[in-house]
């Protein structure tokens, strides 16, 4: 690929289109980077270049024109010393110079113009790069947020997880005191196998001790009557 074709795919590329198609877009946009400052680099380079060729043509242009003022002195010369064989040939050489001349402008001209060209598409990557760093870092942030939202909204749900296992707990603990108080209610209003027996016993103590009372009084003497 040209280095002008890959120039216009790189300005032409649509940043945001190619970011949302891929998985890991920060490592895209960085490679996107790469690949502009690498084109810029070559397109500086070749314009160094075209540059450095104007200077040499500007050069030769210059000795060519020079050239041709010479011979166009010397066939004046030539004509003044009656000498038309010289003054002809020096036209001559002055026509072949003049053709080299043309030649060596029309080059300078299609230099210049693709000097041009190259400062226009230096100026438009730089912009392009300076916009996708700006994506870069829009990027960057937008993923820093992206996982600040989820770490908080982990730890919201850890907290509500332990706040949901606390009430859970405290239920749980209110459930037993209940059961414990029903059963404490249970065993007071029921009598213990102990407690009944324990009754019996008790009950036959006094009935023998009502039995001693009676047979006492029973057997006490009658007082006599006054």
């Amino acid at each position: 690929m040209g280095i002008f074709s890959r120039f216009a795919d790189i300005v032409n590329s649509n940043i945001s289109a190619l970011l949302d198609k891929a998985e890991d877009p920060e490592k895209m946009i960085r490679l996107i980077i790469q690949e502009m400052e690498d084109t810029l680099v070559e397109v500086r380079t070749h314009s160094a270049r075209s540059i450095a060729d104007k200077k040499e043509l500007q050069r030769k242009v210059d000795n060519v024109a020079t050239q041709i003022e010479q011979w166009q002195e010397k066939a004046c010369l030539a004509l003044s010393k009656q000498r038309e064989d010289l003054a002809r040939g020096a036209l001559i050489e002055k026509q072949k110079l003049e053709e080299v001349l043309k030649g060596l402008k029309n080059e300078y001209t299609l230099v210049e113009d693709n000097i041009d060209k190259l400062t226009s598409e230096i100026s438009k990557l730089e912009s392009k790069i300076t916009e996708t760093r700006a994506k870069q870092q829009a990027l960057i942030v937008r993923n820093q947020t992206a996982h600040s939202r989820r770490d908080v909204q982990k730890h919201l749900t850890a907290e509500k997880a332990q706040a949901t296992m606390a009430k859970f707990d405290q239920y749980s603990r209110r459930i037993d005191e209940l059961e414990a108080e029903a059963d404490l209610y249970h065993s007071t209003g029921k009598k213990t196998l102990d407690q009944e027996f324990a009754e019996l016993q008790a009950q036959d103590e006094i009935d023998n001790e009502l039995a001693k009372l009676k047979q006492q009084l029973n057997n006490k003497p009658a007082q006599p009557e006054e």
